[in-house]
């Protein structure tokens, strides 16, 4: 934390800072067609922060439009990838020089930390950025293994336009997750951001078009998912759809493909993601780290985060007493403070549903209370059993359910039995039990006596009802926003 700066610092940079308040299209920022607005909201205070444009059809059509007209006439597709490598690098640039201002803007239109926004979401976000930027002039095509009298070439290309649509828990995280690799294959964009977080990704779609991306390139269109979601996904011009966000919605980008042009879809979604702890783990206070780091981080809103703890009975007291010891290092209160770890909810309709299950346990260990009613306090509670309702919902909350097992089999069979399969941790000293369980776990992303999402280089998506299409992260996240073309050579 020795780089943050103290709470009224970052109150002071919140007050000055200058909002953006218009949608972004063709390198411009400008108001809706209708000139209609909503209001973003300080989840923390409950203040309006600004008055975003609200879009509808009309403005999507017209980013749609300039989108296409960009993709077309090649100015960034057809850039030399040396040259679209330089681009993007100025973005991260950017990004770095501007990213105190952006931390803060996160922090006070989601509820985030500004702990988390400054050591996480900053930090990771530039990098994904910068990885995809330098994997442009780096990933070679193929020549097919043909006969003498032929030469098959196995080339990539740009999809085309590309709707990328961010949920609300990760705004500039996800947003970079998505730009990164769209941009760097050379797709023209139309960003969707949560109607509750808006802000960050204007204020980068200004950066990128200072950076010399080139208007049309990366749009942005603010609004409801009635109105500009549903619009995006059925639009006919559109030739691919990534969503992150709820599994209730993904399946309706996959119904607006279905009743337009059947355009890709990848699909990135809920969890319900379990941490097995066998007796055999080592180190209880680093187990218990990272629990409560997994299931507490970023106020449990977060599609990966442990929601359910699966413990062996023979381990469960000693870990338990260590959880509930670590879990009261975690403060809870203003987000501009960098002492906590625990910020507000995003929404007050949010912190009723979480609320609701804070009474769904058969013994409380730690929390099960609110503050001032936007903040939940981290709740690790027995359940009856993994048919509980607090076990088998997506919580999206600072609630962690713990269940016993008598073995490695039982707890397998308990963490598959989901409708999920994003991600899964196992603990244990024994390394053939690790590889069994770790193969065994019907999930994306499968951790060992870590709590993680990996890096950079590794994709992040779902098994189930967790993810559909493709994968975020790596060069298969850059590969998804691209083509196949086989182009077959007669020599003879």
């Amino acid at each position: 934390m020795s780089n943050c700066l103290t709470v009224e610092e970052y109150r002071a940079i919140a007050g000055s800072i200058q909002l953006p308040t218009q949608v972004f299209i063709d390198g411009t920022f400008r108001p809706a067609i209708s000139g209609k607005t909503f209001e973003s909201i300080n989840p923390a205070t409950g203040k309006v922060l600004a008055n975003i444009a609200a879009c509808d059809k009309n403005d999507v059509d017209l980013a749609v439009a300039k989108a296409r007209e960009a993709f077309k006439d090649g100015r960034w597709c057809k850039m030399l990838p040396a040259d679209r490598k330089a681009v993007l690098l100025r973005l991260v640039e950017l990004l770095g020089r501007n990213a105190r201002e952006l931390a803060v803007m996160e922090s006070i239109d989601s509820g985030k930390t500004i702990y988390d926004c400054e050591t996480v979401d900053l930090p990771e976000a530039i990098n994904c950025i910068k990885w995809h930027a330098e994997a442009i002039d780096k990933i070679y095509d193929q020549v097919s293994p043909a006969s003498d009298g032929h030469i098959a070439m196995i080339v990539r290309e740009p999809i085309g336009v590309v709707g990328l649509v961010l949920p609300w828990n990760f705004p500039l995280l996800m947003l970079a997750w998505k730009i990164g690799p769209a941009l760097a294959a050379g797709c023209s964009v139309v960003v969707k951001p949560a109607e509750d977080t808006s802000l960050t990704t204007l204020r980068v779609a200004e950066l990128a078009h200072e950076a010399g991306v080139p208007k049309g390139v990366l749009n942005v269109v603010t609004g409801s998912g009635s109105d500009v979601g549903q619009p995006l996904g059925l639009h006919a011009d559109v030739d691919m759809v990534s969503f992150t966000g709820s599994t209730e919605t993904g399946r309706r980008f996959l119904r607006y493909a279905a009743d337009s042009n059947l355009k890709e879809i990848v699909l990135e979604m809920g969890g319900k993601n379990p941490c097995i702890v066998m007796d055999d783990a080592e180190n209880l206070e680093s187990v218990a780290a990272h629990v409560v780091n997994g299931a507490f981080w970023n106020m449990g809103e977060n599609c990966s985060a442990i929601s359910r703890l699966i413990v062996h009975k023979d381990v469960k007291a000693p870990l338990l007493e260590r959880i509930v010891a670590c879990a009261r290092e975690w403060p809870l209160g203003d987000p501009l403070d960098p002492e906590n770890r625990i910020g507000a909810l995003v929404s007050k309709a949010h912190f009723d549903k979480v609320c609701s299950y804070l009474d769904g346990g058969e013994k409380l260990y730690i929390g099960g209370s609110t503050v001032d009613g936007i903040y939940v306090e981290p709740t690790v509670m027995d359940v009856s059993s993994n048919q509980a309702r607090a076990a088998r919902d997506e919580i999206f909350g600072p609630i962690l359910s713990v269940i016993t097992v008598e073995s490695l089999d039982e707890a397998i069979q308990i963490a598959n039995d989901t409708d999920y399969g994003l991600a899964a941790s196992i603990f244990t000293g024994n390394a053939k039990r690790a590889l069994h369980g770790a193969r065994s776990l019907k999930a994306g992303t499968v951790t060992v006596n870590s709590f993680g999402e990996g890096d950079a280089s590794t994709p992040f998506g779902g098994y189930k009802q967790s993810g559909f299409g493709g994968r975020d992260k790596s060069i298969h996240a850059h590969d998804q926003y691209t083509q196949l073309k086989t182009i077959w050579l007669d020599l003879s």
